[in-house]
């Protein structure tokens, strides 16, 4: 499930800072912004790549946050009787 996350984390925020420097260098970098293939964003392309890059960070906090709590710390005490 990490490896999910942290792929999807990627993918957002790849898509995000792409969709940025497609319209803030005036379509130098077309390939990477899939935001700017869609009519549906015309005029909001730069709040889509925004939250793009948003919800990638928030992905990438999710990942983390199972890695944590898949993984038991050195000071869990399981299987000791209190």
């Amino acid at each position: 499930m990490k490896t999910f996350f942290g792929f999807l984390c990627f993918v957002l925020l790849a898509q995000g800072v792409g969709g940025l420097l497609y319209e803030l260098t005036g379509g130098w970098f077309r390939l990477w912004s899939l935001v700017a293939r869609f009519d549906v964003f015309d005029g909001y392309e730069i709040y889509v790549s925004v939250v793009l890059i948003v919800a990638g960070v928030a992905m990438g906090a999710a990942a983390e946050a199972v890695e944590r709590r898949v993984a038991p710390s050195s000071g869990d005490q399981e299987g000791k009787g209190s």
